[in-house]
């Protein structure tokens, strides 16, 4: 198992890892040598929240390659007028003669055009630019003279990529949409059957009314991401405030999270760079001998709430076998000994400029916390790649919108939090989603110093690199857990306090807290259709086929054409640039069954857990059961294409679609099935090398079923 070490003494670089405690040396960035070519200089102070096109600055006809700790080719790309950009994300090329914008996401040709969004500089495994990544945002600036307030940069400027073309197509795409709707739901088009039962024109009723919510979700869906699009920007980073109390804490779940793992996220924590006083905590659910040990050798702090009944009640903050009921602990005992809370999962290896690039927003008084992306280092499984896929329009887009109302959702992967507002609001939420619910009720608060609502800061910045979901059965897992602690938050939290948000905050809070029930009624509603028609011969509107393909076809496009765009923006340092994101989007689709079961048992009522999702060699095997959910979808749409042919309801575009439906339920067992196949197949395929005294060379290939002891 490789340490976090320095990077000399790994001078030919990381092998390709397998989890977290085998890519732990690619944390050890250089963060003041390292920088990126024309950097952004400070713009003029303007009011807070109002976007700044970029800055101008001298001319640059030659960058450096930033972060990287092995030798190689730099890979920068000349630029038309000769000036080669640095390699990395981050600012945009300086104005001038034609200096080029850094490699990545967000760089751009000085003096205008989209720079070439493509990481090639390599400080990770894989060759993946964590460095780079780590500084989207742009190069730290000096905060201006009086009085500080976060500042922010257009994501559709010129600097990014925008124009009048795109900004046509913002507006298109909802407006297609809408048109779509008013024309399918238009009165004349309404089903009319004379001669029938009123079971059968009852369902046709329902039919209308389940196809107009359909086509509504649609238009909403688009409608958030043009918003986005609209709104979204980037902060303009600053220079943290020297000599601040910072306490950085994780916890531990002992059997749940494997103690190798909890080393590599300390070791990487010990490395944080800050100019002040900082304490690195774990805080350890079962007081485990062995996690003492660990963090004496590496002169961490440890916590622990085991024993103490005060801070293990049945519920409210301190719920035990929580994770805020863990925090809330620890701020009840060591809380006020610190200014900020800096915070990642047990999962997630934080890089050494982790501080440096969150910290410096909290020179606005109103800052209440900054959170970082979510992005997984052992991307290698197709489930931790679709799984970070499908978080592209989250961390790559809402969360930016967020940042024109100053609400960016608490995410509790990553994040620094001032904890004078926890001690506000009384702790973090009791939720099995908490940071959700923590964030929504900061967001309603007031700063008893200034007056004015908390806000909080969403930088683009890839600051820790966690540990996904592999297996089918950790990421159901994790996504029930997320959709059903959204669910909860709607009832148990938001119809209550969201009306005490600003318009704008209420409106970005809509659009995120309705993802999750718009899936699943979607999904619902998709079956109600099939089950209608297919078993009733229900039909709820008569349009004129073609003209009805015309128009989805061109709403559709227009869909997919600002989900294209917008993926220059991806924060993944993962997924290679002008990729389509398409494992992401049929991701969510293979996760509709699952919102669906977690709505019905929020509903119903049914009590829910807070269940840490395995990690490492803790994580958890898949097996039949696991796709029971999707089975049972697949058994139900079955039926109804059966029924189909019984009853003669024959029509193609209802049949397509119950075939679809049945093939999205049984997508998860068909990949795991695949991935179980191949597996066996590679075994097989190559022979067993044996030495002279019989025995099998270590590395060699095994018989299928023969297991590794462990």
């Amino acid at each position: 198992m490789l340490s976090l070490r320095s990077a000399q003494r790994y001078p030919g670089g990381c092998p390709n890892p397998v989890s977290l405690r085998d890519w732990g040396c690619v944390v050890a960035i250089p963060t003041s040598a390292a920088r990126l070519a024309a950097a952004r200089e400070c713009p003029d102070a303007n009011p807070a929240g109002e976007a700044i096109p970029s800055p101008d600055g001298p001319a640059s006809d030659k960058g450096t390659v930033g972060g990287r700790l092995d030798a190689g080719p730099p890979g920068a790309v000349p630029g038309p007028g000769g000036g080669v950009g640095g390699v990395g994300p981050g600012g945009p090329g300086a104005p001038g003669s034609g200096g080029r914008g850094g490699n990545g996401p967000g760089g751009s040709d000085g003096g205008g055009g989209p720079g070439v969004a493509e990481p090639t500089a390599t400080d990770g495994p894989g060759g993946y630019d964590y460095a780079g990544f780590s500084r989207l945002a742009g190069e730290l600036t000096e905060p201006p003279r009086g009085v500080y307030r976060v500042r922010y940069r257009h994501l559709l400027s010129q600097a990014h990529g925008g124009g009048v073309g795109v900004m046509l197509l913002v507006a298109a795409a909802p407006l297609a949409s809408v048109t779509l709707l008013l024309w399918l739901m238009s009165p004349e088009h309404w089903l009319h059957r004379e001669y029938v039962s009123d079971l059968e024109r009852g369902a046709d009723t329902v039919m209308l009314v389940a196809i107009g919510l359909i086509e509504l979700f649609r238009v909403v869906n688009v409608a958030s991401n043009a918003h986005a699009t609209w709104v979204a920007r980037d902060p303009v980073p600053v220079r943290a405030q020297p000599g601040t109390r910072v306490a950085f804490l994780t916890s531990f779940v002992p059997g749940k999270e494997p103690l190798s793992m909890v080393r590599a996220t300390l070791e990487g924590a010990v490395r944080i760079e800050h100019d002040g006083h900082l304490d690195v905590w774990l805080l350890d659910e079962g007081d485990d001998p062995e996690a003492r040990r660990l963090c004496d050798q590496l002169g961490v702090r440890h916590f622990s709430r085991k024993g103490v009944a005060r801070w293990n009640q049945p519920s409210g903050c301190f719920r035990t076998r929580t994770k805020h009921g863990n925090y809330n602990s620890w701020l009840d005992a060591h809380g006020d000994e610190y200014e900020f809370m800096a915070v990642v999962d047990t999962d997630h290896v934080p890089l050494p400029n982790f501080l440096e690039r969150m910290l410096g927003y909290f020179r606005d008084p109103d800052v209440a916390f900054v959170v970082g992306p979510q992005v997984y280092g052992n991307y290698t499984s197709a489930v931790t790649k679709a799984a970070e896929s499908q978080q592209f329009l989250f961390h790559a887009l809402i969360q930016r919108a967020g940042n024109a109302y100053g609400s960016p959702m608490f995410v509790g992967t990553s994040n620094c939090v001032r904890v004078s507002v926890l001690r506000q609001i009384g702790g973090l939420y009791d939720s099995i989603t908490e940071d959700m619910a923590t964030g929504l009720e900061i967001h309603r608060r007031r700063n008893p110093a200034t007056g004015r609502r908390w806000k909080s800061v969403y930088t683009p910045d890839v600051l820790a690199v966690g540990e996904g979901p592999s297996t089918w059965t950790d990421y159901f897992s994790q996504q029930l857990r997320w959709s059903r602690g959204t669910y909860d938050t709607l009832l148990r939290q938001f119809w209550r306090v969201g009306w005490s948000l600003s318009p704008g905050r209420l409106l970005n809070y809509l659009f995120m807290v309705t993802y999750y029930p718009m899936a699943a009624v979607n999904w619902l509603l998709g079956a109600l259709t099939c089950a209608l028609f297919l078993g009733l011969g229900a039909s709820g509107v008569a349009v004129e086929s073609q003209l009805w393909l015309m128009l989805y076809c061109d709403a559709a496009a227009l869909q997919v054409g600002l989900y294209v765009w917008n993926r220059r923006h991806n924060v993944s340092p993962h997924e290679p640039a002008g990729s389509s994101g398409a494992a992401g989007m049929v991701m969510s689709a293979l996760s509709a069954p699952l919102y669906a079961r977690s709505l019905g048992e929020a509903l119903l009522r049914r009590r829910s857990r807070f269940v840490v999702t395995p990690k490492g060699d803790s994580a958890s095997p898949d097996c039949a059961a696991t796709f029971r959910t999707h089975l049972v979808w697949a058994g139900a749409f079955a039926l109804a294409l059966a029924a189909s042919w019984l009853l003669d309801h024959a029509h193609t575009a209802m049949r397509v679609w119950a075939l679809l439906a049945m093939l999205t339920a049984l997508g998860p067992v068909a990949v795991w099935r695949t991935g179980l196949w191949q597996e066996r197949r590679a075994r097989g395929a190559v022979p067993a090398v044996a030495t002279a005294g019989g025995k099998q060379e270590p590395g060699a290939s095994r018989p299928v079923g023969q297991r590794r002891r462990r």
